[in-house]
């Protein structure tokens, strides 16, 4: 007999866990989204202005994918292939100007239709039906960023082929692919990334983007460009004073220097929106690091000689009814919103 209080409590709490530990947004232009059509998700996710959250079940479904990795390489083994750099010793590429990424395994040898050639790994897991479509069509047609992010692995490891290995997650069964290097379409995605990683103002959308598209509904940036286009993360990527540089670091205008990747987390008092990043219309500025915004018919000031952007991320709409004990507590105790 059930106890009905106890149905899914403990599957709710194991959620929960998951995710109150998510990771934070990567700090590249990682090599696994060169290929996805919409630059300016690209340009926002890298910006960290849009920062997806998944649910618990979600992020243990990216568990299983990552355990499934040790698997694969175990079944390749033992059907005689020579896999190394593998999990914790995974190959890095770096082609500078912030675009990096990690390879799931290098196969030296073994590979039937090659048995002496050198392969990148490329291990996914697939719903019945993506699976369906990898097998019907192949990956370059079905799985276009998959195909982009093995030729760039490629480019950047110096081998000229990879074995795609996908695994139905529903019944276990696996397909593979061999994949040829494509020299031209490798070297176009990575000067995209570099290119889009340094824009210093907002990508444009995908053409034909709209509220419907199916394309857009499943994007993190769904709501910042169909909803109102105001970022409501506030970290130094989001800051009009800072500024990424070719040789894979960020700079700081307000303070003259470089900032770690660590720093960037967490926004000095002097933060500013980017004016791409917000739904408002610039009005000037303030004094040498502060930005004038015209919202909801006031000029409310940004920065260093107004309100701070985690003030106004949490509580514009008190900024906005301009209540006069708050203004007090700010002006005359050095309170805040938040």
């Amino acid at each position: 007999m059930q106890i009905p209080d106890a149905i899914n409590t403990l599957a709710a709490m194991i959620d929960k866990a998951h995710e109150d530990r998510q990771e934070r947004p990567r700090s590249h232009m990682g090599c696994s989204m060169l290929g996805d059509p919409c630059e300016r998700k690209l340009w926002l996710s890298f910006r960290w202005a849009t920062v997806e959250k998944f649910p618990g079940r979600i992020l243990r479904l990216f568990r299983r994918g990552q355990n499934e990795e040790e698997t694969i390489v175990s079944d390749l083994r033992a059907a005689g292939c020579h896999v190394t750099n593998t999990g914790e010793s995974q190959s890095k590429v770096n082609f500078g100007c912030h675009v990096s990424g990690s390879i799931d395994g290098i196969i030296e040898s073994g590979v039937p239709e090659a048995i002496g050639k050198r392969h990148i790994l490329e291990a996914k897991t697939h719903s019945l039906k993506s699976f369906n479509e990898v097998v019907a069509k192949g990956v370059q047609l079905s799985k276009p960023a998959h195909w982009a992010q093995m030729q760039v692995y490629m480019l950047g490891a110096k081998v000229d082929r990879a074995l795609y290995y996908a695994v139905c997650k529903d019944d276990d069964r696996i397909y593979t692919e061999r994949v040829k290097l494509c020299q031209e379409s490798a070297e176009a995605f990575v000067e995209r990334g570099k290119r889009i990683a340094l824009l210093e103002r907002i990508a444009e959308p995908l053409a034909g983007a709209s509220p419907s598209w199916y394309l857009c509904k499943f994007c993190p940036s769904y709501d910042f460009c169909h909803k109102g286009q105001t970022t409501k993360n506030v970290n130094c990527r989001t800051c009009a004073h800072s500024t990424p540089k070719d040789d894979g670091t960020w700079h700081c205008a307000r303070w003259a220097s470089e900032i770690p990747v660590d720093a960037q987390h967490a926004a000095c008092d002097s933060h500013v929106f980017h004016p791409d990043l917000v739904g408002w219309k610039l009005a000037g500025g303030k004094g040498d690091w502060s930005a004038v915004y015209e919202i909801e018919g006031r000029e409310i000031i940004n920065g260093e000689d107004g309100y701070h952007s985690k003030e106004i991320a949490a509580g514009l709409d008190l900024i906005l009814a301009d209540d006069k004990n708050i203004n007090a507590l700010r002006e005359q105790l050095g309170g805040r919103l938040c």
